[in-house]
């Protein structure tokens, strides 16, 4: 059996923000967090934004009203993110 990332779908049960990492856990119970910094909206979002996420479409995207910004879980969990990693200081 070949494995297809595009096959899976990933489902979150809840999402949260600590420090501009954007954690998200999983129906199976795996915790997943992404710097905002790897996505154009969340990069420029305050705090206060970023804590503003939700859940939508069954746990499959992950939704900040006040930015107009939607990402799959299954893009954030397979690692498709629209900016590389930040450079360390």
């Amino acid at each position: 059996m070949i494995f297809n990332p595009n096959e899976i779908e990933f489902v979150a049960t809840r999402a949260w923000v600590a420090n501009r990492i954007i954690f998200m856990e999983l129906t199976d119970g795996h915790q997943i967090g992404f710097p905002a910094a790897r996505f154009n909206r969340l990069a420029r979002a305050t705090d206060e934004q970023l804590a503003q996420v939700t859940l939508h479409h069954g746990g499959t995207a992950m939704r900040w009203e006040a930015l107009d910004e939607d990402i799959t879980v299954t893009g954030a969990a397979l690692g498709r993110f629209q900016l590389p990693l930040p450079l360390a200081a």
